[in-house]
């Protein structure tokens, strides 16, 4: 199991028995220390260390200032440490609009709102673990489980990780799917020829971006005109 799987386990697992502020501080913990691990593995061979100039002496630099060796420009003479290869954005949890019940983004994992209905939980916790997989149209329709979605494929599975529908829907499914109009806690937006949806106030689709293609959580809305909203009863 590599280290990105067995974060999404842990997150899952913390959100079924944790507050969300015990969540977010362990995933982050987790985070931090898989991140430090590829840092080391991908981490090139040190090359040998030069030998180190010898510092001229008190009473020379008091003779001569000159032979006081320059400092780093804009450094002060200190270590400036290696960035991390992650941008802060990315690191830190983010929630849309800042209302506490949304769920939060943390490094492309989202946390579910602790006062979420079980069905909105266990669609976030599945969402989140087919994160990343690549885009295949008809990827998610021959079965729930696959190696890659497409738009429809990966909505369904999170509408199944909710216990919301029994087999894999396409697009033109979802746009009768449950009941007209956008829902308190869980949306689908579809139209004939793509599908997503918004869940606690994330965005999860396949749409591209810097990653590329395939199921991503998203803090920024898509434009829905031209598509249909359903949501399940009562959520």
């Amino acid at each position: 199991m590599g280290p990105t799987a067995a974060v999404l386990q842990v997150t899952i697992a913390l959100i079924a028995t944790s507050g969300g502020n015990h969540a977010i501080n362990a995933v982050g913990d987790s985070l931090a220390l898989v991140e430090a691990r590829q840092q080391v593995e991908s981490r090139p061979a040190a090359a040998p260390k030069p030998e180190q100039a010898k510092l001229p002496s008190a009473e020379e630099i008091a003779a001569d200032p000159t032979v006081l060796p320059p400092a780093s420009a804009g450094s002060n003479g200190t270590h400036v440490p290696h960035a991390s290869n992650l941008s802060r954005a990315e690191i830190f949890a983010h929630r849309r609009g800042g209302g506490e019940g949304s769920a939060i983004l943390l490094t492309g994992v989202a946390l579910a709102p602790p006062d979420a209905p079980e069905a909105v939980q266990g669609a976030i916790n599945a969402a989140n673990t087919i994160v990343g997989r690549p885009y295949v149209w008809g990827g998610g329709h021959a079965s729930f489980y696959d190696n890659s979605y497409d738009c429809s494929g990966s909505v369904s599975f999170a509408l199944f990780g909710g216990g919301l529908i029994p087999r894999p829907l396409t697009s033109g499914d979802l746009m009768r799917w449950g009941e007209p109009g956008p829902g308190k806690w869980i949306t689908v937006y579809a139209n004939p020829g793509h599908t997503f949806v918004e869940i606690a106030g994330l965005r999860f689709d396949t749409v591209g971006d810097e990653q590329g293609s395939g199921p991503r959580w998203h803090l920024a809305t898509a434009d829905t005109s031209g598509f249909v909203a359903r949501h399940p009863p009562g959520l």
